[in-house]
């Protein structure tokens, strides 16, 4: 369980470490590469990936998770749009060994029409 005013957060796109944004995660705590159950895609948005739910993906999402705190998390809610619906926070079952863990991650809130399915790793 993570300390009170924290959250763990998965990500899968620019916030990842070497990632353009992973600035926006100085000073938070690291715990470990992650991948989501299956059920998840990510699609090309734009220089940045949107990660979605999708009943027929066997494999899940590459990513990072991470503990933020309540700060942290404010900024990241700004960053990846939540007040103008360009994602949503929800939470997203993960694999061992982060199973038991209770993790967010930013869903697309979008439509894909048109964009492009690159599957299961975001590489910038």
């Amino acid at each position: 369980m993570p300390p009170t005013g924290s959250t763990l957060i998965f990500v899968y796109g620019t916030l990842k470490r070497g990632g353009s944004n992973h600035h926006h995660l100085a000073g938070q705590t690291f715990l470990g590469e992650a991948r989501t159950v299956p059920g998840f895609r990510l699609y090309e948005v734009g220089g940045y990936p949107g990660m979605i739910p999708q009943s027929i993906d066997r494999e899940g999402v590459q990513g990072e998770l991470w503990r933020v705190d309540e700060k942290a998390l404010a900024l990241l809610d700004e960053l990846e749009g939540l007040s103008v619906g360009l994602y949503r926070r929800e939470r997203v079952p993960l694999q061992p060994p982060f199973s038991d863990e209770a993790a967010e991650a930013y869903l697309y809130a979008r439509t894909i029409v048109g964009l492009r399915d690159i599957g299961s790793i975001w590489r910038e």
